[in-house]
């Protein structure tokens, strides 16, 4: 499922999949570690990857932390597997062809996988059989000022600090954990954000990495933590073959999810079988 797609859609290039969070490298770990209590609605996809519980009976996620060549049984949300009745996949989510994939790989250069990986609606729905019913679904922003806006990044992917990055032979699978950063841009598909040094960032400043596909962005508004986006891409500058993922001054992009609030609106709205979207 193209996990190292640059860290899967490389979460980061496209989300270095999101990891488990990348740290500052003056910061103590133990900081950036938090119960899984701090946020019960984070929903663990088989193997690696997130999504969030907004609703009893939804789960939402990036299409691309779907598994592709097997069928999505369960997820597991408070530590409980839940078992999945359909899957539905936003009808312009895509993957790079394999050939740009291959050459990418070969060359180093993701510039036009990453172009395409832009170009991408990568947002899907879970729809869950039984209503979870011991967890509190999460919000959803839905408002436009995300720029400027500090967010509060969860994941328990890979991890590793800003010096070094992550190594993308490592886990995606590690302990639970949150940082912060701040949201510089904003379009019709994602919200984004870069890994300061610690001149410039936040006391718990972080980025996800690969193993956090999915998992949430988000933003305090109201005195509650409401869901602005979702883990998906992010951009290594130079070689991808030479250079990890998760360094100080890289690009992440989230799933705009305030763009989706239609979406999301009628596909829970209507039955399993609506068509219009690809669904499994």
């Amino acid at each position: 499922m193209m996990r190292s797609l640059l860290l899967g859609f490389t979460l980061l290039v496209v989300a270095s999949s999101a990891e488990a969070i990348v740290i500052r490298h003056d910061v103590d770990d133990r900081r950036y570690r938090i119960p899984a209590s701090d946020f019960p609605a984070l929903a663990d996809m088989p193997s690696e990857g997130h999504g969030v519980l907004i609703a009893p009976r939804w789960v939402i996620t990036a299409a691309h932390a779907v598994p592709r060549n097997a069928t999505l049984k369960d997820i597991e949300i408070g530590g409980v597997p839940r078992e999945v009745q359909k899957v539905f996949i936003h009808s312009g989510a895509k993957q790079p062809p394999q050939g740009m994939i291959d050459q990418a790989l070969s060359t180093g250069d993701w510039i036009l996988a990453v172009f395409s990986i832009a170009s991408s609606n990568d947002i899907a729905l879970i729809k869950l059989t039984h209503a979870v019913t011991d967890v509190e679904p999460v919000p959803i922003y839905d408002g436009d000022g995300e720029v400027g806006s500090v967010v509060k990044i969860i994941g328990k992917g890979a991890t590793g600090t800003g010096l070094s990055g992550h190594s993308p032979q490592g886990p995606n699978r590690t302990a639970l954990r949150r940082a912060f950063n701040t949201i510089t841009s904003a379009d019709d598909r994602w919200i984004c954000y870069v890994f300061d040094d610690p001149a410039k960032a936040l006391p718990l400043e972080g980025k996800t990495g690969s193993g956090d596909s999915g998992g949430p962005a988000l933003i305090e508004e109201g005195g509650e933590w409401k869901l602005a986006g979702l883990a998906s891409w992010g951009f290594i500058f130079g070689d991808v073959k030479t250079t990890n993922p998760g360094l100080y001054g890289q690009l992440t992009c989230n799933v705009r999810i305030s763009r989706y609030t239609d979406w999301i609106r009628s596909v829970m709205a209507e039955p399993s079988d609506a068509a219009g979207r690809s669904a499994r």
